[in-house]
């Protein structure tokens, strides 16, 4: 067990980075939104199509006007919070080289350059998807090539687990860690695509944050109680750019998330969830189901729907995903949240004591 005054420094230093990166989307948040509303970065036209390239007509009949009443791109702010906490600390530690202030810079190579990493190429490719949606009749990059984008990615990060830092195994609570040797590199291929596919809970008002910020302070305390305090700092910073988020997407939305910051945050996900697991001792890929299970089940229901449509003739629900069926049977989009704000309490907290308890 660490002395005190090392459990307290550690503190400190997950944090400081979280409330820096929570003011510093505050402060930014006006200025996003005025080039937002300036550049008028929502979509022109309304509504959307099914997988099988037919209208969505309940969706459609729900959230069409939505979809054009407030910018996307809102992902800006959390991203870039987080960016400018990392930058400021690092360049301060530079030209303060105070004892204090650089055992609050959290940038460094074994813990978070990849995490970094991931949430810079999700967002900037999250941002060219936004940018090809807000012109006249656009749609975005084809989701063929996005899904390129995040198979490329994720096996060149996987090969890394497995090449450079030699992660061959996957934990199992309560159990002896399981060698999979180089599959360890496909594992993080369909775990990254199954994140990315989660992305789509960014549909109602007030909800991606709420699921987003419970996973990833979740990731913060499992990566703190494994001594991996640079990578549990990254994870607060992403929480505190969350938050600042968050306070302004409360209905009514001054702004959306869009792909520029689920598709960052997703993939950040699949990284924290395995540096979290063989590297840090612990269970981290496995408690990821638990710890996002409104991601799995935003995922699950697209995948039911599709099926039953194809092989039975009818819709499982009546709108995918999962929290759009919820509003297509009467509930009101802010009922919708609150309840999912409850459960990614529930399933944060229940993910955490797996993952403490098999350490």
């Amino acid at each position: 067990m660490l002395p005190m005054a090392a459990e307290l420094s550690d503190i400190v230093r997950v944090l400081v980075p979280a409330i820096m990166s929570f003011v510093v989307g505050m402060a930014i948040t006006p200025i996003v939104t005025h080039y937002l509303y300036a550049y008028k970065t929502w979509k022109k036209r309304a509504g959307k199509t099914g997988l099988d390239g037919s209208p969505a007509l309940e969706f459609n009949h729900l959230h069409s006007v939505h979809e054009v009443r407030a910018p996307r791109m809102g992902g800006i702010v959390i991203w870039a919070s987080v960016l400018i906490t990392i930058a400021g600390i690092a360049v301060l530690a530079r030209f303060v080289p105070d004892a204090a202030i650089l055992k609050l810079d959290f940038l460094s190579r074994n813990q978070t350059w990849i995490p970094l990493a991931t949430l810079i190429v999700g967002a900037a490719v999250g941002f060219l998807d936004d940018l090809y949606m807000i012109r006249p009749g656009g749609i975005g990059l084809r989701l063929s090539y996005r899904l390129l984008i995040v198979v490329l990615l994720a096996t060149f990060i996987g090969t890394w687990f497995w090449a450079k830092l030699e992660v061959t195994a996957v934990g199992i609570p309560f159990g002896a860690p399981l060698e999979i040797g180089f599959l360890i590199v496909p594992l993080f291929v369909l775990i990254s695509l199954a994140l990315y596919a989660s992305g789509v809970i960014d549909g109602i008002d007030g909800l991606s944050g709420a699921v987003f910020g419970s996973v990833f302070a979740s990731y913060a305390i499992i990566a703190f109680a494994q001594n991996q305090i640079d990578l549990a700092a990254f994870s607060a910073a992403v929480v505190g750019g969350i938050l600042a988020f968050l306070w302004y997407n409360i209905p009514p939305a001054r702004f959306y998330m869009s792909d520029t910051g689920t598709m960052a945050l997703t993939l950040t996900i699949a990284t924290i969830a395995f540096m979290t697991d063989d590297l840090g001792e612990g269970v981290g890929i496995a408690a990821l189901p638990v710890i996002g299970a409104l991601l799995v089940a935003t995922v699950a229901s697209n995948v039911a729907q599709v099926v039953s449509k194809k092989y039975f003739g009818k819709k499982l629900l009546r709108i995918a995903p999962l929290h759009h069926h919820f509003e297509a049977l009467g509930w009101p989009g802010y009922k919708v949240v609150m309840r999912y704000w409850v459960l990614s309490i529930v399933f944060a907290f229940l993910g955490v004591i797996i993952a403490l308890a098999s350490t």
